[in-house]
């Protein structure tokens, strides 16, 4: 599960949101019933900005919003994640959406 979570926000990192996507379901799938949140919410955040690169707004605000509340309760860090810098990042992806721009600045998720 480590090894999949790591690669996942590196995948990230690297602006390669479908891969992403892939490593953090597969820690997903292996974290303990009280984690699977946490890693559920990752994974929206890398859809969200893979269906932004695609020009699906509402795809995009779905995913945004399924991240923010999945991360909330995680707030303000788990596993080395700045949960709440994200959080932040989210927020501000939902008011561009909103406004009618898929131009969303990259996430930054630090360790």
């Amino acid at each position: 599960m480590d090894v999949a979570f790591k690669r996942g926000l590196e995948e990230i990192r690297a602006g390669r949101y479908f891969e992403a996507h892939e490593e953090l379901e597969a820690a997903w799938r292996e974290a303990p019933a009280e984690e699977r949140d946490f890693f559920q919410g990752l994974v929206h955040v890398a859809v969200a900005w893979y269906q932004a690169g695609r020009g699906r707004p509402v795809a995009t605000g779905r995913q945004l919003e399924k991240a923010a509340r999945r991360l909330a309760p995680f707030a303000p860090a788990h596993r080395g994640v700045d949960v709440e810098g994200v959080l932040a990042q989210v927020a501000a992806a939902r008011q561009r959406v909103a406004e009618g721009s898929l131009a969303l600045d990259p996430p930054n998720l630090t360790l």
